[in-house]
């Protein structure tokens, strides 16, 4: 257990830092068998380069095409919306706009 109570999770041999993102992940697996969403990636990342430094990297949890509209969705199983993580969001939206969807 991590310090947000957040109990380590493995499905299909992946390990997920919640049952929540393990949960979202099955349900995004669904989706993808049922034609909804595709080329679904685990843990994509962004990194965040100011000037040509490097500031951070923002690792999302998923991303995924869906198939009826075309667009490119970055999803992040979020519990506790940390300082941190509102920082790289913003961050993300500037640099790649990108609208990070937190389920």
């Amino acid at each position: 257990m991590n310090k947000y109570n957040a109990i380590k999770t493995e499905i299909d041999g992946f390990v997920f830092h919640s049952r929540r993102e393990a949960n979202r992940y099955a349900e995004l697996k669904l989706l993808e068998c049922a034609g909804e969403i595709k080329d679904l990636e685990l843990q994509p990342v962004y990194p965040c380069e100011v000037n040509g430094k490097l500031v951070c990297k923002y690792i999302a949890d998923f991303r995924y095409i869906c198939t009826k509209r075309g667009n490119v969705v970055v999803e992040d199983a979020k519990g506790v919306k940390t300082p941190l993580y509102r920082l790289k969001n913003k961050l993300v939206r500037a640099l790649f706009d990108v609208v990070i969807v937190e389920v």
